[in-house]
């Protein structure tokens, strides 16, 4: 799975209206009571710091995580990369996306998909950042 920088991200003035009240992927409760407010993506995943970039992906390769061929990543570049997480790392000239796992056997970059192979760690990793969000459609336009 590659990955492509698309860029940094400045922070916007727009605030959408957001409904206070968690949503059953269940069945749904006809008592709800839902309250309108105002939400700042920004501030909801922490668009305004300067070290936050979008990377668009590429590939299968993670699809296990929830990343499919084309989703954009909201990426933390001064986020410490620790095991578990999945992270924008260079390898053999190139970005990748994949998730960091850190044993005593060993560092690896491991796919999420069966039908790729993890990526052993062999010299110093560069990791680019660590991805926090993922942004990708679920309808067409």
């Amino acid at each position: 799975m590659r990955a492509t920088i698309l860029g940094q991200i400045g922070p916007s003035p727009t605030f959408l209206q957001y409904v206070d009240t968690r949503v059953p992927a269940g069945f749904p409760s006809p008592a709800a009571d839902y309250e309108e407010v105002t939400l700042s993506i920004d501030e909801l995943i922490d668009l305004r710091t300067p070290h936050v970039y979008l990377v668009r992906v590429e590939g299968p390769s993670m699809i296990g995580a929830g990343i499919y061929n084309g989703d954009v990543l909201v990426v933390n570049k001064a986020l410490e990369a620790r095991s578990g997480h999945i992270v924008v790392a260079y390898v053999d000239g190139g970005m990748t996306v994949k998730r960091l796992q850190i044993t005593p056997a060993g560092v690896w970059l491991q796919p999420e998909n069966p039908d790729y192979r993890a990526i052993p760690v062999t010299e110093s990793l560069h990791v680019w950042g660590v991805a926090t969000h993922n942004l990708h459609q679920l309808c067409s336009r």
